[in-house]
């Protein structure tokens, strides 16, 4: 083989390395969009459940503006590939510029692709501080009652947004003098005018940033921390608000790889915005939506353990007492048998001592005269004594408890069933 057959089979087999990881990239790219939307409008099916539609508040339509962001952001990360095809005036020798033709497909591309870039950075940082903008809408609410010194520290907040945001989109638009030399080719306009892989640029956005999200995280994690909720709660609820910590690692690693990768930074500056910036919007809306997903879950969870927990025990041969666990539709077949036919308002939770259980096998304590009648829940059986006997008196003590069915409970005429004090049965008199 030829050395430009080699070459020509090095090249075809690079372009379907970059079409295969192209088309991996398109499929990330929308997924993670629609995740985020799905997300969004949960979060805000959550609240006017919550509050009706003319209760939302400021956070609830900006993060639907942060969507419209997120959406123009995902068009154009694609575009760097299907477009541009990841070029732009960055990864080339002087010789490579000198040679390119002004007015050949590829020049025109690379044009493209700095423009591309440059509108990416702009869409990245607006869906970031809009983000940021609804996160603080929703700690006034959250801090509402707790006095001034949050509602200050919000404030505070919000001009820190503004200084940061204007700082960054100045730090892009008059950072390279003459605008147009951001797409310039050749002559090489240096470094600062390379947007896909520019160190200026990465560096300020990515500081900015991070400066940012610490501040927010400076606001409910010490108010959470200073309640008196239980450590357990207080931890998860600290976790919950505190996904701006994950927004952070990604900033330093997409700001790590793009400026590490001169000739690959303009497709890696797109992948990891996406990526970034769906984090921005998942744990933004996470403090909203996790209660809805825990009221959904929390039934199911309470029956499950309910489920594995329950069981009775049973004696076996030898004298000792085993569990018997209950499963789903199961049971010992041998209890099935042996269980005495239902009634209309059993009573369950009956508990004797031994000594009471022998006295009720002999035959000389009877139960009797237990109605449903329009005394209140759990009152006491009606009396049935032997006043004319004379003997030892029992007093048999008798705790009803039981958990309703949904019919029960709200059946109009069904017991009312609870927990309580425990009631004395009327005396029985034993014979002499």
């Amino acid at each position: 083989m030829s050395t430009d057959q080699a070459a020509a089979a090095a090249a075809e087999a690079a372009a379907k390395s970059a079409a295969s990881a192209f088309q991996e990239f398109v499929t990330e790219d929308f997924t993670l969009f629609a995740v985020g939307l799905v997300v969004t409008i949960t979060r805000t099916f959550a609240r006017v459940k919550q509050v009706g539609f003319k209760g939302l508040q400021g956070d609830d339509y900006l993060v639907w503006l942060a969507m419209l962001i997120y959406a123009a952001e995902t068009a154009l990360a694609y575009s760097v590939g299907a477009v541009a095809m990841g070029l732009a005036n960055n990864g080339m020798t002087v010789e490579q510029r000198r040679e390119l033709d002004p007015n050949s497909a590829e020049y025109h591309t690379r044009v493209t692709g700095c423009k591309i870039q440059l509108s990416g950075w702009s869409t990245y940082s607006a869906l970031l501080w809009t983000l940021k903008a609804s996160l603080l809408v929703f700690y006034i609410r959250l801090t509402s009652g707790l006095g001034r010194k949050y509602l200050r520290r919000i404030y505070i907040g919000f001009a820190l947004l503004a200084a940061t945001y204007l700082s960054a989109t100045l730090n892009l638009f008059l950072g390279c003098r003459p605008f147009y030399k951001y797409w310039q080719i050749n002559p090489d306009p240096g470094d600062g005018c390379q947007p896909a892989v520019s160190t200026r640029i990465v560096w300020v956005y990515a500081s900015l940033n991070i400066l940012s999200d610490l501040y927010l995280l400076s606001i409910p994690i010490p108010m959470l921390w200073n309640t008196t909720l239980a450590l357990p709660k207080k931890l998860g609820l600290i976790v919950l608000f505190s996904g701006g910590v994950f927004i952070i690692v990604c900033a330093l690693i997409r700001a790590v790889l793009i400026v590490t990768d001169p000739i690959g930074g303009a497709q890696t500056a797109g992948s990891w915005a996406v990526r970034e910036t769906f984090v921005a919007v998942i744990t933004t809306n996470l403090p909203m939506v996790f209660p809805l997903i825990s009221g959904w879950l929390k039934p199911i969870l309470t029956s499950l353990a309910r489920s594995m927990r329950s069981g009775s025990y049973e004696k076996s041969t030898d004298g000792k007492f085993r569990r018997s666990i209950a499963t789903f539709g199961g049971g010992n077949a041998q209890n099935r048998q042996n269980r005495a036919p239902r009634t209309a308002n059993p009573l369950t939770g009956l508990t004797f001592t031994e000594s009471e259980e022998r006295m009720i096998s002999q035959g000389q304590v009877k139960l009797q005269d237990i109605q449903a009648g329009s005394s209140p829940p759990g009152a006491a059986p009606l009396n049935n004594t032997d006043d004319n006997s004379d003997g030892i008196r029992k007093d048999v003590e008798i705790a009803v408890t039981s958990v309703p069915t949904d019919e029960e409970r709200h059946s109009p005429g069904s017991f009312a069933f609870a927990t309580g004090p425990m009631r004395k049965s009327p005396s029985t008199r034993l014979p002499k």
